[in-house]
C-alpha cells in the first residue's frame, strides 16, 4: 500500500477486492469569511500607510525617511496579516516549492555563459547585416528599377 492509503476488504458476490482510500484531508478551495476579513484588514493597513505618506508630504516636521519607513512598516504588517490566510498559505507553499526546485537547477559556468553570449552577439550582428543588405537590395530594385525614382 502507498503512503497515506488504508486498505479495507469488501465482499462483492464471492469476490474480495481491496479498496484504497486516501486518508489525507482535502483542503477546501474557497476562501472563508475570516480570511476575507484578514485580507480586507491587510488592504486597509497598507492603504493607511500610503495615505499617511501622502498626508505628511508637505509637513516639514516629518522627514521623508520617516514617511518611507512608515509605508514599509505598513507593507510588512499587511503582508504578515495576509500570510495567515488560506491564499497566503498557498503563496508561502508555492514560494517554498519554488525555492526547492531552484536548488535542483544546474546553472551554467561562467565560461559557458560567456561563450553562449558571444555566439548570440555574433549571430545578431550577422543577421542585422543580412537584413540591411536585403533592405538595400529591395530599395534599389523597387525605387530605381521599377519606379525609376532614383534618378
Amino acid at each position: 500500500m502507498a503512503d497515506g492509503d488504508t486498505g479495507c476488504k469488501v465482499r462483492y458476490a464471492d469476490d474480495t477486492r481491496q479498496l484504497r482510500m486516501n486518508t489525507k484531508a482535502e483542503q477546501p478551495k474557497g476562501t472563508n469569511a475570516a480570511d476575507i476579513g484578514k485580507l480586507v484588514l491587510a488592504g486597509l493597513v497598507l492603504a493607511a500607510g500610503i495615505f499617511a505618506y501622502s498626508w505628511f508630504n508637505n509637513d516639514a516636521s516629518v522627514p521623508g525617511t520617516v514617511r518611507l519607513l512608515g509605508v514599509l512598516a505598513a507593507l510588512v504588517v499587511a503582508l504578515a496579516i495576509a500570510a495567515f490566510t488560506a491564499p497566503g498559505r498557498r503563496v508561502r507553499h508555492f514560494i517554498s516549492e519554488s525555492q526547492f526546485e531552484m536548488r535542483k537547477v544546474v546553472w551554467p559556468t561562467r565560461d559557458e555563459t560567456l561563450k553562449t553570449t558571444g555566439i548570440i552577439i555574433v549571430v545578431v550582428i550577422i543577421l542585422s547585416l543580412l537584413l540591411g543588405l536585403i533592405d538595400l537590395i529591395l530599395k534599389s530594385v523597387i525605387l530605381d528599377w521599377l519606379l525609376k525614382l532614383g534618378s
